[in-house]
């Protein structure tokens, strides 16, 4: 039988960005079937003695950013880690993957959410304007009709629905990847996820 992983995180999550396409071709390789779950971080860090990236400490803040530079660099992938368009909302892109999944399938939505992180991270684009959610659509060969669909109120509700089983779940990081109920945060914990899927 094939495995499943739930995949939960914020669409302009750098750390999501940074292990997005690794993780999508560690699934191909093992066979891996995947859940693509956008949720409300917003929701999820009061749940869990998370804090907002203004609100941390500054020292973190500092770190954040050579990390950022760190993996970006060891990984050869490309990343502003000050973009002109971050903070950002990402409850558009959110809702719009969601329906994406639902209507288009998983490796659609896969597709779409590494297009919405290079947006943010390399591209300088804001995720949060209709107009940039529009061209990325075209870009994945996507029905434009999407945008339109993920402004349903079920939509919404789905989104919200996927952000309370998250929670749920225990996560309280993105991107996290959940295998049977164990949770694995972090794009840096790729490796372990390898290792559980193969298990």
């Amino acid at each position: 039988m094939r495995r499943t992983v739930d995949y939960y995180f914020a669409p302009q999550s750098p750390w999501m960005y940074l292990g997005h396409e690794r993780f999508a071709e560690l699934l191909q390789r093992t066979d891996t079937q995947v859940r693509v779950l956008p949720v409300d971080f917003g929701q999820v860090f009061p749940a869990s003695g998370g804090l907002p990236l203004p609100q941390r400490a500054p020292q973190r803040q500092a770190y954040r950013l050579v990390e950022l530079r760190r993996f970006s660099e060891a990984l050869g992938i490309p990343l502003n880690p000050q973009p002109r368009c971050f903070p950002v909302a990402g409850d558009p892109a959110g809702w719009l993957i969601t329906v994406v999944a639902g209507q288009d399938g998983e490796a659609a939505a896969m597709r779409l959410t590494g297009a919405v992180g290079r947006a943010v991270w390399a591209q300088e684009r804001d995720i949060a304007d209709a107009v940039v959610l529009a061209e990325l659509l075209d870009e994945c060969g996507l029905d434009p009709q999407r945008l339109a669909q993920s402004q349903q109120d079920g939509v919404k509700a789905l989104y919200t629905a996927h952000t309370t089983q998250a929670i749920d779940a225990g996560v309280f990081g993105a991107p996290s990847y959940v295998i049977d109920g164990e949770v694995f945060w972090g794009q840096d914990r790729l490796d372990f996820v390898e290792r559980r899927l193969l298990a």
